[in-house]
């Protein structure tokens, strides 16, 4: 970002000891390069986890619809009801959200770790990675909310008590990652270098 501001000849400049800019940038930021492999790596290994569990959920959910199948076509029994097909999108939804989620943080753990990394690539991954896991996490909820609404028909006063609780956890969870996206967000594509540079006219 400082290089787009400033003249491209000053980018070739050595300084008394013989060092470019490029170069005492590497030097004086090694630390923060490794500190910033250690953050990701823990926060990607920690939510790789919990997208991997589920996809599997999810996985089996699928599999073992609510009502079962019928002996004569094999089709699930409540496959003409409404709620299932909520059921089915919303099960969809998450494990296709939970692996996008999940290669993301993959993609984060095997990254190089560069620091042309740290610009681009690595915070676009982090700002995909939790919000597609959110995306899972919420439509996992609603899977679970159909298919309590098709095995307990008519229990109102059962369901929608638990249907609120369900919430809880999704919010908890999205303030959680809300001022991590958010500060990703602005780093990426916000800069406060930029807004300078359109500010002064530099």
């Amino acid at each position: 970002e400082v290089e787009s501001m400033v003249h491209p000849f000053t980018l070739e400049y050595a300084n008394t000891n013989g060092k470019r800019p490029r170069e005492l940038l590497t030097k004086n930021h090694k630390e923060l390069v490794k500190e910033g492999e250690k953050w990701m790596k823990g926060t990607a290994s920690s939510c790789t986890v919990v997208a991997a569990l589920i996809v599997t959920i999810m996985f089996a959910a699928a599999i073992t619809v609510p009502g079962g199948n019928k002996q004569d076509s094999g089709l699930p029994t409540f496959l003409n009801e409404k709620v299932f097909m909520v059921f089915i999108i919303s099960d969809a939804l998450s494990l296709l959200s939970a692996s996008t989620s999940l290669l993301m943080f993959l993609g984060i753990l095997t990254s190089r770790y560069a620091e042309e990394d740290f610009l681009k690539s690595l915070p676009k991954k982090m700002i995909v990675g939790p919000s597609t896991l959110i995306l899972s996490i919420a439509t996992m909820m609603i899977t679970f909310c159909a298919s309590l609404f098709i095995i307990l028909p008519g229990k109102s006063r059962v369901v929608i008590p638990i249907i609120c609780l369900a919430i809880v956890p999704v919010t908890l969870f999205a303030s959680m990652q809300f001022h991590l996206l958010y500060d990703m967000v602005i780093s990426t594509y916000a800069s406060r270098i930029l807004d300078k540079k359109a500010k002064y006219g530099s």
